[in-house]
């Protein structure tokens, strides 16, 4: 498991091109799953990059299994993300434009358990509760995430 890292041997700190993919995963109280990142201290949904050979489907499967212990079910894909926005530098200096994808998952099972090489604690937090620390552009992120769920159960 690597090929950031090792791509990160050859281009050093160099801005790259990052694809990726996370999930919000939402509980049967309509609460979204964020944990907080060792490495930034930031609160933040399940994400990750894209390994040689994965779809962006198996990315955010695996990240999720990885980092919470739950296995998704039904994936629905629901915003892409790239450009400037995207652009990110890490706290040991590596620099990234991230070119991902975000799903909404509602179905999962497991028992949840924290990674804790890469993450500090994780809960369910209400859309109008969201801890304070959030991870940069999530905001907006989770606010139009809460505005689709929202007019799902409308319909």
């Amino acid at each position: 498991m690597g090929y950031i890292l090792d791509l990160r041997k050859v281009v050093g700190k160099r801005p790259i091109i990052m694809a990726g993919a996370g999930v919000i995963l939402i509980n049967d109280k309509n609460e979204v799953l964020l944990q907080k990142r060792r490495d930034n201290g930031f609160w933040d949904i399940p994400a990750g990059s894209m390994e040689l050979g994965e779809s962006f489907e198996e990315t955010a499967r695996r990240e999720v299994l990885e980092e919470t212990g739950l296995v998704c079910g039904e994936l629905e894909l629901f915003m892409t993300r790239s450009g400037k926005e995207t652009y990110y530098e890490y706290p040991n200096g590596d620099q990234a434009y991230v070119a991902g994808l975000l799903f909404i998952c509602r179905e999962f099972s497991g028992e949840m358990k924290v990674q804790e090489e890469e993450v500090i604690e994780q809960a369910f937090f209400s859309f109008d509760s969201l801890p304070d620390g959030l991870a940069p552009g999530k905001l907006k992120i989770l606010a139009s995430a809460k505005e689709r769920l929202e007019k799902g159960q409308q319909a």
